[in-house]
């Protein structure tokens, strides 16, 4: 083999190599009707999708966050602590949303755990707020979740209870406790008749159901009542509704949406989610002065026991001692050592409350609970402010916690906030305390200068001033804790919420957000379309057969002599009993061009030998062999075909005559070559049989019998037609290729494996194979398989030849993806 030869063979290599994207196209446009017909049916399955699917819905309201402060005391005091400005606060609002506990609230008060439902055409529908009674659940008692206990009423007075129980046992919730249990009940179908307004008491179900008034009965109806798993509609409610600003420029302001099948609940979800947040929030932003009027009640308290007793003293004291005058002067004296005891009292109730801030600071976590500084007349700012962010980060550590796991970096940055103002607040304290205790050490001297110009005086009037003093300083006190708690309670009665409501959430016929009916459409279109294209485009990948002449013509370089189209009759005779068919034609231009082969290579003998073989078995092989033998015998030519494949034989059905003598019986010595000879009903043609199957096939092949034959025939005929095995499952065609003139292998398509040719390609390339051309079989002039060739037949529909049989193949192992494949390749 030369240079040019590797060449050609790299070349073909290389073709085979590409994706043949034209071959797939028309592959493609060949199986319209599977695309066509995915197409319907997944549209077909986006209707009944899209039809029973519920509409759903998204409300949404609008609600605003301000960070409003009233004055306490002083202008430099304020009751609601500081939360970190506006953007703290929406913060800690959105986390709020999400929590837990609020979410608990909500679905609490409007008892989403029940369910109010009626049969549709495809599913219960939720008929909240449409439903023509009232279930009132009794709480404390047991219900049975996620059962839909069918109710139908009778009439205005009854109604029937009954549902279908599979198992013994059931599971239900108490709603005040939230607490899961499972009942044992007995399986079977409950049904029952219970009066409107009467209590009903089962182990499942506990409460009074109420008929509303303004209802229209229709007992056709089927109602039912379904009670849910409380923290499972919890959770759903956390993860759906949604909150976020409403703008960039306006970040105050949030959005709260929910989406869901019924509006009624989603307005009443967002509307109750607004009320109880701000309430909360209300409660939470009043909780300084809460504490500051608790601080206050018990300080009031204290007062108020003294000053009763100073007054009890008083009163005693006048009814044992006269009353007399005292001297201006002494009384100026006496005044002004009241003052500084009141001062000294005011300052050692400074220091009092310090010191107890301290020790709350320093055995505490929980910082909530602190009283206001400015109660006790406690005015330095970093005290003030420092307790007030102190109580806000508290509070907002406390709602983390709802909603976030203990461990979070969150809750470490609060923590390290909260740390570093309780520094700066332990210092302030320190601070200040003793700067109280220098001036408590100033007071103390002054009163006790004042009370030595008093020692001189009588000791019933010193008893007499030192009462009065204290019976005016505990009134003033008195009348002072007073009126800050009278302010403290003006401040926490005029408080509002930081959070007020924009846009309620309200039904104004907003349509529906989904289903997405186009969409599912144009999936389905899309999913229609793309999943036979896939489908197509793996079995066409994987598809190993030869479909066109095209493909054969880049697989290798042998010629291609002739096609044979697809042709329904009852047997092989076609070129003899329909000589005037497309098929016979085909036949007589393969005699025509086999013409040109056995010119440019002609015989010694008066006959050319043509040699007919296949890769496997079911390719046309003996189809073909009878009719170029008939084309040839009709055209005046003496022939005669050769049945030597003698695993199989097959050949003498159609010529009803038996198999009883044949080339086995001649090779093994049993009969001479004119016993074995059959003359056919066709003139010119003459059949030798393979006869009996003998158990060494090959041998009897490769023995010098059945050269001596072959020489003898080449005597008396002009055209030997050899029926050989198939050339890739056996050996024997290849010992028969030294008497062929000329070869013809047969490619089906549609059947024959490019594996195969590749074989054939081989043993070309090595000269065991000569003057070889292929037959195509079956072959069909569609453009799908044929661009580029130029000639071709086009015949009638659906003959199937070359049903080899199963000599070489025991059993047929056909795959049922290769069975499928088939079908869909018959569409």
């Amino acid at each position: 083999m030369d240079y040019k030869d590797f060449e050609d063979i790299e070349s073909l290599e290389s073709q085979r190599a590409g994706f043949d994207f034209k071959g797939f196209l028309f592959k493609a446009l060949n199986l319209w009707k599977l695309v066509l017909l995915c197409i319907g049916v997944a549209l077909i399955v986006a209707y009944f999708i899209n039809v029973r699917k519920q509409n759903i819905y998204r409300l949404d309201s609008l609600i605003t966050v301000e960070n409003d402060q009233n004055p306490f005391f002083t202008a430099n005091t304020s009751i609601s602590f500081n939360w970190g400005g506006v953007s703290g606060k929406v913060g800690s609002i959105i986390t709020a949303i999400k929590t837990r506990t609020h979410n608990e609230l909500v679905i609490d008060s409007l008892e989403f755990y029940k369910e109010y439902l009626r049969q549709g055409k495809y599913h219960l529908i939720d008929i909240y707020k449409e439903c023509p009674f009232e279930v009132v659940t009794s709480k404390s008692a047991p219900q049975v979740i996620n059962k839909a206990l069918k109710i139908k009423i009778l009439d205005k007075e009854n109604f029937e209870l009954s549902y279908e129980f599979e198992k013994e046992s059931s599971e239900v919730q108490i709603y005040n406790t939230k607490e899961k249990k499972s009942i044992d009940i007995e399986p079977g179908l409950f049904k029952e008749v219970f009066q409107f307004g009467k209590p009903v008491q089962l182990p499942f179900f506990n409460g009074v159901i109420y008929l509303k008034d303004d209802s229209a009965l229709n007992p056709e109806i089927n109602y039912y009542v379904r009670y849910l798993n409380f923290d499972s509609v919890v959770n759903i409610y956390r993860s759906t509704i949604n909150i976020e600003p409403s703008s960039k420029e306006a970040s105050s302001v949030l959005r709260l949406s929910l989406v869901g099948k019924n509006k009624s609940k989603i307005v009443d979800f967002l509307n109750a989610t607004t009320a109880i947040l701000s309430k909360t929030e209300l409660e939470r932003k009043n909780l300084y002065a809460t504490n500051t009027i608790k601080f206050i009640d018990s300080s009031l308290g204290n007062v108020d026991a003294k000053l009763k007793i100073v007054t009890d003293e008083m009163n005693d004291f006048r009814k044992k001692n006269k009353v007399f005058d005292v001297e201006e002067e002494i009384l100026q004296v006496s005044d002004q050592l009241r003052t500084y005891e009141q001062e000294q009292l005011q300052e050692q109730s400074k220091l009092n409350y310090l010191n107890t801030l301290e020790n709350y600071l320093r055995t505490r976590t929980d910082y909530t609970q602190i009283a206001a500084p400015s109660t006790v007349g406690i005015t330095e700012s970093n005290i003030l402010s420092s307790a007030s962010r102190i109580i806000g980060l508290s509070v907002e550590r406390r709602n983390l916690e709802y909603s976030t796991k203990e461990g979070s970096i969150l809750f470490d940055d609060l923590d390290r906030k909260i740390d570093t103002e309780k520094n700066v607040l332990l210092e302030a304290i320190n601070s200040t305390r003793n700067t109280i205790s220098v001036q408590l050490n100033t007071l103390s001297r002054k009163i006790a200068g004042l009370e030595g110009k008093l020692i001189d005086l009588p000791e019933n009037q010193q008893e007499y001033l030192k009462i009065q003093r204290s019976l005016d300083i505990s009134r003033e006190a008195y009348d002072v804790y007073q009126a800050k708690r009278s302010e403290a309670a003006i401040v926490k009665a005029a408080n509002v919420s930081d959070i007020t409501v924009i846009d309620e959430a309200k039904d104004i016929g907003n349509p529906p957000i989904g289903p997405k009916k186009s969409l599912n459409y144009m999936l389905a279109l899309m999913i229609g379309f793309f999943a036979p294209m896939f489908m197509i485009f793996v079995i066409y990948l994987l598809d190993s057969t030869v479909h066109g002449s095209d493909e054969i013509e880049k697989m290798s370089k042998i010629p291609i002599l002739g096609l044979v189209g697809k042709y329904r009759y009852k047997n092989n005779l076609i070129a003899y009993e329909k000589p005037k068919s497309a098929v016979a034609e085909s036949f007589r231009a393969i005699r025509s061009s086999l013409q040109f082969i056995f010119k440019n290579n002609p015989s010694n003998t008066r006959a050319n030998t043509l040699m007919i073989t296949s890769s496997v078995s079911g390719e046309g092989k003996t189809f073909t062999s009878i009719n170029i033998a008939t084309v040839y015998a009709l055209s005046g030519k003496k022939t005669i075909l050769l049945g030597l494949d003698l695993r199989k034989p097959k050949i003498f059905d159609d010529f009803n005559i038996t198999n009883e003598k044949g080339i086995v019986n001649y090779l093994i010595e049993d009969s001479d070559l004119n016993e074995i000879v059959t003359n056919t009903h066709i003139e010119n043609l003459d059949l030798i049989t393979s006869g009996p199957i003998p158990p060494n096939p090959s041998e009897l092949l490769m023995g010098d019998r059945l050269k001596k034959m072959i020489s003898d025939l080449k005597d008396d005929y002009d055209i030997i037609i050899l029926d050989t095995p198939p050339l890739g499952l056996v050996t024997d065609a290849l010992e028969l290729t030294q008497y062929a003139d000329a070869t013809i292998f047969m490619v089906r398509l549609d059947y024959t494996k490019k594996g195969m040719l590749q074989l054939v390609n081989s043993k070309y390339r090595t000269g065991e194979l000569k003057n070889i051309s292929f037959v195509l079989n079956f072959y069909k002039h569609k453009s799908n398989h044929n661009y580029g060739y130029g000639y071709g037949y086009g015949y009638g529909y659906g003959y199937g030849y070359g049903a080899y049989g199963n000599a070489y193949h025991e059993k047929d192992n056909q795959s049922f993806f290769k069975k499928a494949k088939n079908f869909l390749r018959r569409l």
